[in-house]
């Protein structure tokens, strides 16, 4: 069971909603846990996990940025499990805007890893 609470909009009433989900989610590569969170923040359906829920042994931080015009400027990392490495599959805002500040160092990822909620 989850529950979800509506935190507001991003930016100008723009994107999708974004929400504190309360229940565990788990981010998982090839059956290696790489995040596991009973509270992620929700924005445009990606789960944000908290810096204190993340693995950190299994990340990389890589040169790549990207700019959103509401949340900021992305910092990604890679991800290496076992013998694989995936490339910039990961995402943080350092340095958030202040429409994005619940999300200041969580960590969302791309669908190469599964995340279960």
């Amino acid at each position: 069971m989850f529950v979800t609470r509506r935190l507001g909009r991003g930016f100008g009433n723009a994107r999708s909603a974004v929400s504190v989900r309360i229940g565990m989610a788990r981010a998982v590569v090839d059956g290696t846990v790489l995040a596991e969170s009973d509270t992620t923040v929700v924005v445009e359906g990606n789960h944000y996990f908290p810096p204190d829920s993340i693995n950190w042994e299994y990340f990389s931080e890589t040169e790549l940025t990207s700019a959103c015009p509401w949340k900021g400027s992305a910092s990604y990392y890679s991800v290496a499990v076992g013998d694989d490495t995936i490339a910039d599959v990961a995402w943080t805002y350092h340095e958030p805007k202040d429409a994005a500040e619940n999300i200041k160092d969580h960590v969302a990822f791309y669908p190469q890893v599964t995340v279960e909620s």
